[in-house]
């Protein structure tokens, strides 16, 4: 079937900075949240590279919540009514039969608290790479369906920056938003938009909104959909289909939730569902046969998988999960996506564990997002209390201890964990941010086996609304404490960067030593910038680089 004959009644579609690989550099999945006004369009380009080839017009992979979405689709729909437009042939999948465009998208207008950081520290306003590009798929997609009856819906993680800023709906010629889960009742969501209606025994015209101290209301809304308020708001386990097409980096899910219960988080309100062994396998031997042999296994806490009282991991059941992965013909490495850090604090059995199964060690080491938020002990105790569950801050040690046991316990086994702290959380003081500063530089002195600790920190920026919306975004927004968090961050990061480059870059030798090279002179050219950036705001430098290092021979044995 050519692209021209494609004749479907839905068509989903990715939001094109999610289909991308970033030259397989890990680091280089965050370079859609930099500022267009700072990346040169043509670097862009090239480190982002091309999306895998069409086939017949449609996407040969995409990502995780697209083909979770057409999954659940198909289980009403004949596989031609339903078409995962490859991003080179949005035009021709759109027809006059026509009846719902559906996009997934992530950080549509650069609210995200990354992209919102970059903005922030550079003081740049030119939009982020993720809204030049969003704007840019939303404006083919408009010139693609006009003259037809196709209504244009967008859906994801990234739909409450369209709740924040629903006048740019219609600017940007969106139809309807919908928010939340709908594994199980996107059939009748896309009959019913289709229809004209917006709203079902499911759900209902308008979304969830959180206020102040995390508090939910609900809004009424022309442009908006979601789960109907006192109903029910999450599928069940066996109401989540299984994805039948290759998925963006080989990404699996395992389980749903999180349930630690931190107050800046929306996820710990999702019921927790863990998908079985055999489920997970399916999955991943759908992205086996096409070629895909490295598998990203996502949740928003792996290390909670079937977890005991008081979040004891639940050692067996991990490595089950692992296991059953790693025994998927064709598959040769596994990675999981997110993990609290008291868990290899307290049972460094675990990664152990784990990183035998998928084979890590000195020449393949693989990573983990963790949620460090800061360094500071009060601040961890009013915000994230169970964060170090099943340690105590104060009985089991203190959060800056919790946190470089469990960075030696994730590099012992070859775990790279790339850790966020948030800045300008509630009730933070200088003084917080300096303990930051402080935990950043003993993780960045610490010793393990010999070689300097492997991990990144990256800062996220809390943004007030108003600054949002109006988008008067500097780092005069950054007091000193704040800017000093940003440069022990970047300090680390740039030390990573230069030391990893060529080992972790992938492709032809050529290539490889042009993406290195690039990488290392980007990272020494950031540096520059932002250390001109905090002298000129009266940031002591060399406390920035110091604060909290001891002796190098008390950082070696700190985490032990």
């Amino acid at each position: 079937m050519h692209p021209e004959t494609l004749l479907p009644k839905i068509v989903l579609v990715s939001d094109p900075t999610l289909d991308r690989e970033y030259s397989h550099f890990p680091l280089l999945d965050f370079l859609p949240c930099a500022p267009s006004g700072l990346v040169p369009r043509v670097v862009w380009n090239y480190l982002r590279g091309r999306p895998a080839p069409a086939q017949d017009g449609r996407a040969t992979v995409a990502p995780y919540a697209i083909r979770k979405l057409e999954a659940a689709l198909l289980a009403q729909h004949k596989p031609e009514d339903v078409v995962v437009a490859h991003i080179d042939h949005l035009e021709d999948a759109i027809k006059d039969d026509t009846e719902v465009i559906g996009v997934n998208t992530m950080d549509p207008l650069g609210l995200g608290p990354l992209t919102m950081s970059y903005s922030v520290l550079f003081g740049d306003q030119s939009k982020p790479w993720v809204r030049v590009e969003f704007e840019a798929l939303m404006r083919r997609l408009n010139r693609a369906r006009a003259g037809k009856k196709a209504k244009l819906v967008v859906g994801g993680p990234g739909v409450w920056e369209l709740t924040v800023m629903p006048e740019t709906m219609d600017a940007l010629g969106i139809d309807l938003a919908f928010q939340g889960e709908c594994d199980d009742i996107a059939n009748e969501v896309f009959e019913d938009i289709g229809s004209g209606a917006i709203s079902g025994a499911e759900y209902f015209g308008g979304y969830a909104s959180f206020g102040d101290q995390f508090r939910l209301r609900w809004v009424s809304s022309e442009k908006f959909a979601s789960r109907r308020p006192g109903g029910k708001q999450f599928p069940n386990l066996d109401e989540i289909p299984l994805i039948r097409g290759p998925t963006v980096k080989g990404l699996v899910e395992v389980m749903r939730g999180c349930g630690i219960g931190c107050d800046f988080c929306e996820v710990t309100l999702r019921p927790l569902r863990y998908y079985t062994p055999e489920m997970t396998m399916k999955e991943v031997a759908v992205n086996a046969r096409a070629g895909q042999h490295s598998v990203w296994t996502h949740s928003d806490e792996i290390f909670a998988y079937k977890h005991g009282p008081h979040f004891v991991p639940n050692k067996e059941a991990i490595e089950e999960i692992f296991t059953a992965i790693m025994s998927v013909p064709g598959v040769v490495s596994a990675n999981p996506t997110h993990g609290r850090i008291s868990i290899p604090a307290a049972y460094p059995e675990v990664p152990a564990s784990v990183g035998k199964i998928v084979k890590t060690g000195p020449q393949h080491w693989i990573g983990i997002q963790v949620g460090l938020e800061t360094g500071s002990e009060r601040l961890a105790a009013i915000h994230m209390p169970n964060k170090t569950l099943p340690l105590r801050i104060g009985p089991d040690g203190t959060w800056q201890e919790i946190v470089l046991q469990g960075l030696e316990g994730l590099n012992r086994s070859y775990w790279r964990p790339a850790f966020t702290v948030q800045v300008g959380q509630a009730d933070e003081t200088p003084e917080d941010n300096w303990e930051t500063v402080a935990l950043v530089n003993k993780m960045s002195a610490l010793v393990v086996g010999g070689r300097p600790a492997e991990f990144t920190v990256t800062p996220m920026q809390n943004v007030p609304l108003g600054r949002m919306k109006a988008r008067k975004l500097s780092h005069e927004l950054l007091d000193t404490s704040q800017l000093a968090v940003y440069y022990a961050c970047y300090y680390q990061l740039t030390k990573i960067t230069r030391r990893n480059a060529l080992k972790d870059s992938t492709g032809n030798v050529v290539r490889r030593a042009m993406v290195a090279s690039g990488l290392g002179l980007g990272s020494w050219g950031l540096m520059r910038l932002i250390e001109g950036i905090c002298k000129k705001r009266g940031v002591d430098i060399e406390k920035a680089k110091r604060h909290g290092v001891g002796s190098g021979e008390e950082l070696r044995v700190l985490a032990r």
